[in-house]
């Protein structure tokens, strides 16, 4: 299951973006997103976010 961005919590602060190894998370309107074609569920974005805005 691809990890999923709760955008209520998410503040934008691109931590997401550098460690996810698979390039899978852009940012749109500010805020993280989740390209789920690209996502390896590896689970690294959910650790590295400060707002534990992304969950698996």
């Amino acid at each position: 299951m691809p990890a999923e961005v709760n955008r209520e919590k998410c503040t934008g602060c691109e931590t997401c973006v550098g460690e996810c190894p698979s390039t899978a998370i852009s940012m749109v309107d500010g805020k993280a997103k989740v390209n789920t074609d690209s996502c390896v569920d590896c689970g690294v974005c959910v650790d590295a976010c400060p707002a534990e805005a992304i969950s698996l």
